[in-house]
């Protein structure tokens, strides 16, 4: 093999996307559960990164992504929040964040590195709340949503099973489904 020039070869590892500033942006369609697809293949629309929301619409929209059966999706909307808002909130929207990636890899069949993932989050949430002395932030009910999350953990490591997304999804406000 000869040596290559510094223009682009047309290679998939030469045509990768790049932001403004140089960092590697992956335009590959991705499914639900944010799994990449083939390059040109049907995928969902992506969220689009860098969003500044109120927690109001935060926790909206990351709600109809998660009845849509797109934790993926909810996680990248907790993670706008963790990253752009208030450094007294960050701590609950990471915790939020972790829940819905718990929540995707169960379903996408990492089963042990979900329940981690959602016990985590449920400790993260539980932690913001008790430091802050807010029992419920912005109408999140955190106590209902770590009970949620640890006993999905516990359906997921007793049962082996992959977990539909959909009908799993928790109720940042309100009840929560049952198994």
């Amino acid at each position: 093999m000869g040596s290559t020039s510094s223009g682009s070869t047309g290679s998939p590892a030469d045509a990768r996307d790049r932001d403004s500033e140089g960092r590697a942006r992956n335009a590959r369609p991705r499914d639900g559960l944010g799994r990449p697809l083939p390059y040109g293949a049907d995928g969902v629309p992506r969220q689009p990164e860098g969003v500044v929301r109120t927690p109001e619409e935060t926790v909206a929209e990351a709600q109809r992504l998660l009845d849509e059966g797109k934790p993926f999706h909810a996680h990248e909307v907790f993670e706008d929040a963790w990253k752009s808002g208030p450094e007294e909130e960050r701590e609950l929207w990471r915790g939020l964040a972790q829940l819905a990636v718990g929540l995707t890899h169960a379903a996408r069949g990492n089963l042990t590195g979900g329940a981690r993932l959602l016990r985590r989050g449920a400790g993260a949430a539980e932690a913001w709340v008790s430091g802050a002395g807010k029992p419920v932030p912005h109408g999140i009910d955190v106590a209902s949503l770590a009970t949620w999350a640890r006993e999905l953990a516990e359906d997921v490591e007793r049962d082996g099973r992959v977990v539909d997304a959909g009908a799993r999804a928790p109720r940042l406000r309100g009840a929560h489904p049952g198994p």
